[in-house]
């Protein structure tokens, strides 16, 4: 059977005619697959959705109980047959919950990766590799600039700057969902067992990871108190927080950002990262590469982000590649007016 058949590109995503499903519609619809609980995967009003628990358990946390019609749950390596597809989801390693979707009619094996990284990580399981016929994968950092050092490393930098700088705050812009509590939960790997501040925003998720099991440390809110209460403190915020006047309570603030964006000094100076920590919950240019040998695929479609420079190396591997484009995905970040 053609992959097109099982799946196949549509104004609201990537679409299942056989099991009139889509995978992260970016538009309400009557039935979606959804890969993981960012904003820009996950979206609220359609009328049912699958995914893992905990990425439910996140969608309830954001928006709300009644975001969708119906829920079920799909756990890691259970299959569900719908209009004659059998679907399965499999660990994507990208934040708490984050699958990729197996589609599989006729002989033909589909892949969705969803977002996806290689690298460990504490808060979540790991990507497991699922041989297919078709993986259809992310782009986000498919450049050669884009080599993501392990966030062990970036972590060790943060604490050396603030063994450097004991009289100053360490304020770190990360995602609430994923990247935030990875930092934690490296820290508390690294040794670090004093308190680790969070913004308001973030406060929700913390509790959602911490009762699905994942050690973050010490975490408390923010309160007000005079500046030099926060001398030595590691604080952590989402990323536009840092251009607001919230920062301005810390003494004489080390700003951060952990991005896989931070690996661009422009960017890095563009969100005032005095300290940019390159860790990031997306695979990099040589564990996109990685990825795709693995699977065995010899269809190669990309999703979004440097979908053209993907799709040309894939050309020079003898794959066959198709850069889909589609648009709605990429921006992770959440706006920072959650109370702090």
């Amino acid at each position: 059977m053609q992959a097109a058949q099982i799946l196949h590109p549509r104004p609201e995503g990537l679409y299942c005619p056989k099991a009139d499903l889509y995978v992260d519609p970016t538009r309400p619809v009557p039935r979606a697959l959804i890969t993981h609980g960012h904003s820009d995967h996950a979206r609220m009003g359609h009328g049912s959705v699958l995914a893992t628990a905990e990425t439910l358990a996140i969608m309830r946390a954001r928006m709300g109980p009644d975001f969708a019609g119906a829920t079920q749950v799909l756990k890691y390596g259970e299959a569900i047959e719908l209009g004659g597809v059998k679907f399965s989801l499999h660990s994507a390693g990208h934040v708490l919950g984050s699958a990729q979707v197996a589609a599989e009619c006729g002989g033909t094996r589909v892949v969705v990766s969803g977002d996806y990284k290689r690298q460990p990580d504490p808060t979540c399981p790991p990507f497991e590799v699922v041989p297919c016929d078709v993986f259809i994968t992310e782009a986000t950092f498919a450049l050669p600039v884009f080599t993501h050092p392990s966030a062990e490393h970036e972590v060790r930098k943060l604490l050396a700057s603030v063994a450097m700088f004991p009289e100053r705050a360490h304020v770190v812009g990360a995602y609430a969902l994923g990247n935030a509590q990875r930092v934690m939960a490296e820290l508390v790997r690294a040794g670090w067992d004093k308190p680790i501040f969070v913004h308001g925003a973030m406060l929700d998720l913390v509790k959602l990871y911490q009762e699905c099991g994942v050690e973050l440390g010490d975490v408390r809110h923010v309160e007000t108190a005079p500046k030099s209460f926060y001398a030595g403190a590691i604080v952590l915020c989402p990323p536009g927080a840092l251009q607001t006047p919230w920062v301005r309570r810390f003494p004489d603030p080390v700003t951060s950002v952990a991005s896989g964006w931070m690996r661009i000094r422009a960017r890095a100076r563009q969100q005032g990262a005095e300290l940019p920590l390159v860790i990031s919950d997306h695979a990099d240019w040589c564990d996109l590469q990685r990825t795709i040998k693995d699977t065995g695929a010899g269809e190669i479609w990309i999703t979004h982000g440097e979908a053209d420079a993907l799709a040309h190396w894939c050309d020079q591997q003898g794959l066959k590649a198709r850069a889909l484009h589609l648009v709605g995905y990429g921006d992770e970040e959440e706006p920072s007016g959650a109370a702090a």
